[in-house]
């Protein structure tokens, strides 16, 4: 890395870059780099410009996809990659991701890992969201893996 990170739009030909990230996370979410739906879903949201992307250069370093439904915005699949993570990534993207939120959005909500998760430990994901003014609320359905989920929540 060079500095120069800048949050951004996702694009299609960051499309190779994401599925590199989903490779360094399968083994908390589950396959995602050899299914094509996974694919399908990432350019779909790259079409859509619901992805955004941590880019230093063309080095797409972390990821965020997006889902507005006002008055709910959803949060998917944020990523950064390992060599970056404590850098600042995630909580840029989680920033610009609010600041584009329509203006009849009210709420907030990402699925991350359940307490007894190793991902909610190991990767910080639970501590990650909290920081940022989210709390937990209901369970969530299980991950493609099988471990548990959770919903967190925070009122804009």
């Amino acid at each position: 890395m060079d500095g120069t990170v800048q949050v951004r739009t996702g694009r299609p030909a960051d499309a190779a870059g994401l599925v590199r990230l989903a490779g360094q996370v399968e083994h908390w979410f589950g396959p995602m780099v050899g299914e094509p739906d996974f694919h399908a879903a990432v350019a779909r949201q790259l079409d859509r410009g619901s992805a955004l992307v941590a880019a230093d250069g063309p080095a797409v370093l972390g990821g965020l996809l997006v889902g507005h439904h006002p008055p709910v915005c959803h949060l998917h699949w944020l990523v950064v990659d390992a060599a970056a993570r404590g850098l600042g990534l995630g909580r840029a993207l989680v920033a610009e991701a609010l600041s584009r939120c329509p203006a009849e959005v009210r709420t907030v909500e990402v699925v991350t890992f359940g307490a007894d998760h190793p991902g909610a430990v190991v990767g910080g994901a639970r501590a990650f969201y909290e920081r940022l003014g989210f709390s937990p609320a209901e369970a969530a359905a299980p991950g493609p893996e099988g471990g548990s989920r959770q919903v967190y929540r925070r009122a804009l």
